[in-house]
């Protein structure tokens, strides 16, 4: 009797590890099909994504909807572009390098914005994209605050020309007048006048004194041929008796054209 009990004892153990090994292998089995039908649809959906994607993304040889609103649109953003660096900054700075990267510019985010505003873009690729637009950037000379603002202005011109809808041509057109036209009062109405600056490197350490402002001054545009209209004094070396002065002038009322880079390599 005690013998018989003592087996049944020692076989339920066993019949319920079979019983819970049977019923693993169902719920992994179960799974395993909820697992491979999840598969099934997310490929079928990627699927059609990527087909609709084709379906739209088809070359054409020649749309005349697109083609002239490309046209009126570039049209208007190369005319507000020149309008604006060549015949109102360009006169007042003299600054062949920065027009010639201002135009290009402008026309090649106009072009990337306009070719790239019915692209799907994930999320990945959008900021891999500003990365690369992150580290083109300038590294040889500061670029002064004047030609930052007007870089930022033809960017968002170009920008703006590119990818603005639902309005009409009249609309984007009225608001590139309304830049141009507070440019134009900036520079030319308003005559606010760019004032450059020079850092030099003076020895006569005597005039540096608050007293002698004045002869300072004289002396300074004897010596530069620029007529100067204030001077601030900066570092000063009594060792080996010099200074660095920074002096402050019009460029328009200058004979020649001194550039501020040359100041910052130094």
């Amino acid at each position: 009797m005690n013998k018989t009990y003592q087996t049944k004892i020692t076989f339920m153990p066993r019949v319920l590890l079979f019983l819970l090994l049977c019923l693993g292998l169902t719920s992994a089995v179960v799974a395993q099909d909820v697992v491979l039908l999840d598969i099934q649809g997310a490929i079928g959906q990627a699927t059609d994504e990527v087909g609709k994607m084709n379906a739209g993304s088809e070359l054409t040889l020649f749309d005349p909807t697109t083609f002239m609103n490309l046209i009126i649109r570039f049209g208007i953003n190369l005319l507000v572009t020149t309008i604006l660096i060549r015949f109102i900054y360009y006169p007042v700075a003299k600054r062949k390098d920065f027009l010639f990267t201002y135009m290009l510019i402008s026309t090649a985010i106009f072009l990337l914005c306009y070719l790239l505003a019915n692209v799907h873009l994930d999320l990945a690729f959008a900021l891999g994209l500003f990365a690369i637009f992150g580290i083109i950037r300038y590294r040889t000379d500061a670029i002064p605050i004047k030609e930052m603002t007007y870089l930022f202005v033809i960017i968002g011109l170009a920008v703006m020309n590119a990818l603005v809808a639902g309005i009409s041509i009249a609309e984007i057109a009225l608001a590139n007048v309304v830049l141009i036209g507070l440019a134009y009062g900036l520079e030319k109405v308003w005559l606010l006048r760019h004032e450059s600056r020079k850092i030099i490197l003076y020895e006569r350490i005597d005039l540096v004194k608050a007293g002698n402002r004045v002869a300072l001054k004289k002396d300074l545009e004897e010596r530069t041929g620029i007529k100067i209209n204030r001077v601030e004094v900066g570092r000063i070396d009594f060792l080996r008796d010099t200074a660095l002065i920074k002096i402050f002038f019009f460029e328009d009322l200058q004979e020649g054209h001194y550039e501020e880079s040359f100041d910052k390599e130094n």
